[in-house]
């Protein structure tokens, strides 16, 4: 049987940190903004990278490096292809 400090350890071993958090809800506003624009644009490619950036946090898991490098990754193809549509 685990105590209470064991368990209190163990729960916030399995939370995400805050910094994965906050990037999340920053990523997901980005991404609702990016298919706003991508739809009165037009743009079918931007609406789906929009797409990913809202929902890709719930793909990676508690690796907050790996969210702010695909998070940047996809800002950029939208800065990109804004105008090419």
């Amino acid at each position: 049987m685990l105590d209470e400090q064991e368990l209190t350890a163990l729960l916030l071993s399995l939370l995400p940190s805050p910094a994965y958090i906050y990037g999340a809800i920053i990523f997901g506003i980005l991404g609702m903004a990016a298919y706003a624009y991508g739809k009165k644009k037009s743009s079918t490619r931007i609406k789906w990278l929009a797409i990913g950036l809202m929902f890709y946090p719930y793909l990676i898991g508690n690796e907050t490096w790996l969210l702010y490098l695909v998070g940047v990754a996809l800002c950029g193809a939208i800065y990109y292809y804004h105008d090419k549509s």
